[in-house]
């Protein structure tokens, strides 16, 4: 049976806890999600809750069992495709009727799959043995979506033994990685986030499991998360050296996207994309030479052709007129739809709490926030547990979480040993060295915000399972935080995995927002004012790096604009009101871009003149 994916979109990783068992709900529909498998202390409750629903024994495996970490990952990835295989098994062995789950799997499907039109002609047919033929054919033909892990590389914490001693191999991503790879989980794969690594990179090499069983043949393939081509050049050749080949490249907008935002320096996803297509099989050839270097290095079966590469595109899409457009005319294998799906608890599992929250998120409850203890630019919804719990601290005047995880530990300007920026420890210090810097008021409260920003986001982001699930608290913390992208203010509908499937392949409609800018215009407009603060925050700086950085930033964004105008009428596909929609927006962010650097450049002459 063809292994290809029954979907052209997939879910991505969302926090910890808000994808951490989307397999158990979407897979058997054939739709392919990504867990998080930073947080092992989160997956061991996941496994004790999981353990009880199918009726089978927990043995709890405790933190003082050597790669613990390791094995609780793997047990709870066997877990959960224990129960995937279950539920494909009782579908393939159900009835077809009006609203059985079988019946969903096929009326889910994309329009254009052959599956699916054989399931309608099948609904069709008047002769119930020519019907029984057909209905039995279908079920061989149900195939789950793929369990996919996700490993931030930047959360890699060095772990040491009862002597102090670091564990060879033993740092969280490496331990996480090593989890995976031991899983039973087949037709997988490993999505690897947030840049190089390259002692996880270097670790790679060693395991077996990532290797191919023959051409474009792995049960565990590598996919790197690029926000451009550069990146994944770089990252591919890497690992290419090491006889690792990369199955897919997923691009994600800087900006426009949910979590932990990598801005790039003012190049737009439109060009970036265009790179990609122009240059995919340059891409392709140069990574496949190196690959098989090292495998004939290695003394290891080589190949005559390159493995299959995916390009695939997640990050601010929202409509069926623009995941059409980038998988025909951009040519991307798949699509990403992230944040829509936080408003589908039959795919995601956020609290009712937050859920009615983020149905009702505005403009003005997100914000790009600097809350994240990794010192990198963080989408955020005010009003959570999380924010109110941080301003109660803030008011009584501790400010501050407690650490209990200890994932996000990177600072050491007051200790020997790492701690967390948005930790009591660190804010403690922290506040009373700004404090007798006897700065400027203006700088010094800068400064302070800047610290007090920083939130706890390993318990947060982990916290909506342990109330969907009652789960034993994370030592009596039970707030919030959640991290959805800009996109989720065109949506304010809690619907039915159906009905955002349906939305998806352009057969309903579940925006909010007839108004809602394109995704393109939105992510130039959230590029726009990163460079507008950029600007405010270093006008005093004139001559320097910034200014050369903040032209090319600005010069990247005007050839965005030039490149979207240029391709317009692929984009609009036809709808003239489209077509004129996105060029009068297009001409209103590009007459603020230029007003905005005229302005800064202005200013900063005078500076000089001065």
């Amino acid at each position: 049976m063809d292994n290809s994916p029954q979907h052209s979109f997939h879910i991505p990783v969302m926090g910890l806890a808000y994808t951490i068992d989307s397999p158990t709900k979407v897979a058997r529909f054939g739709i392919s999600s990504v867990i998080s498998i930073i947080e092992d202390n989160l997956i061991e409750k996941m496994r004790s809750y999981y353990y009880s629903q199918i009726g089978e024994t927990y043995h709890p495996i405790t933190d003082q069992e050597e790669d613990y970490r390791a094995r609780r990952i793997t047990d709870y990835l066997n877990l959960v495709n224990r129960i995937v295989s279950q539920q494909v098994e009782t579908l393939s062995n159900s009835t077809f009727e009006a609203g059985s789950e079988i019946n969903k799997y096929f009326e889910m499907l994309p329009d254009g799959n052959k599956a699916r039109q054989l399931f309608q002609q099948m609904n069709e047919l008047k002769d119930q043995e020519e019907k029984n033929q057909l209905q039995n054919f279908l079920k061989t033909q149900i195939q789950p979506g793929s369990i996919d892990v996700n490993i931030m590389t930047k959360v890699d914490k060095v772990n040491t033994d009862s002597s102090g001693n670091p564990i060879e191999d033993g740092s969280d991503a490496l331990a996480a990685l090593r989890g995976y790879v031991n899983s039973n989980l087949t037709n997988s794969s490993v999505v690897l986030s947030a840049g190089m690594n390259p002692r996880l990179f270097n670790y790679m090499e060693k395991l077996h499991q990532l290797a191919a069983k023959g051409w474009g043949d792995f049960e565990k393939k590598i996919v790197i998360k690029v926000s451009d081509y550069r990146s994944a050049l770089i990252q591919g050749k890497y690992l290419a050296k090491k006889g690792l080949w990369v199955s897919e490249f997923r691009i994600e907008s800087g900006l426009n996207c949910g979590g932990h935002a990598f801005a790039t320096d003012g190049l737009l996803l439109g060009p970036i994309l265009d790179e990609f297509k122009n240059k995919r099989a340059e891409l392709r050839t140069e990574l496949f030479e190196i690959y098989n270097r090292a495998l004939q290095e290695k003394d290891l079966r080589t190949y005559n052709e390159a493995h299959p590469i995916k390009i695939t595109v997640q990050g601010g899409i929202g409509t069926y007129e623009e995941d059409q457009f980038l998988r025909r005319f951009m040519g991307m294998d798949s699509t990403g739809w992230g944040t829509p799906f936080l408003l589908v608890p039959e795919a995601t599992t956020v609290d009712d709490k937050t859920l009615q929250l983020l149905a009702k998120a505005g403009q003005d409850d997100l914000k790009l926030s600097k809350n994240s203890p990794l010192g990198v630019r963080f989408h955020y919804l005010k009003g959570t547990s999380s924010d109110e719990e941080k301003l109660n601290r803030i008011k009584k005047g501790r400010p501050g979480s407690p650490c209990t995880e200890k994932y996000l530990v990177s600072n050491t300007e007051f200790t020997k040993e790492p701690i967390c920026t948005a930790s009591y420890k660190y804010q403690k210090l922290k506040i009373k060295q700004l404090q007798g810097m006897k700065l400027p008021e203006d700088q010094y409260q800068q400064q302070l915000s800047n610290v007090l920003d920083k939130e706890c986001l390993c318990i947060g982001l982990s916290n909506s399972a342990v109330h969907n699930y009652q789960l034993k608290p994370f030592k009596n913390l039970a707030a919030v935080t959640i991290c959805p992208g800009p996109n989720i203010v065109n949506f304010s509908a809690i619907v039915s995995l159906q009905a955002m499937v349906d939305h998806i392949y352009g057969r309903s409609n579940v925006i909010s927002n007839p108004q809602r800018h394109h995704m393109f215009i939105r992510e130039l407009q959230l590029y726009i004012d990163h460079l507008k603060e950029s600007m405010e925050f270093n006008s005093d700086e004139v001559g320097s790096k910034k200014d050369k950085y903040l032209k090319t930033f600005h010069d990247n964004l005007l050839e965005g604009i030039a490149f979207y105008r240029h391709i317009v009428v692929d984009i609009a596909h036809g709808i003239e009101e489209l077509k004129y929609r996105f060029l009068d927006s297009l001409e209103k962010e590009e007459h603020k871009l230029r007003s905005l650097y005229e302005n800064y450049v202005s200013h900063a002459n005078s500076l000089v003149a001065v």
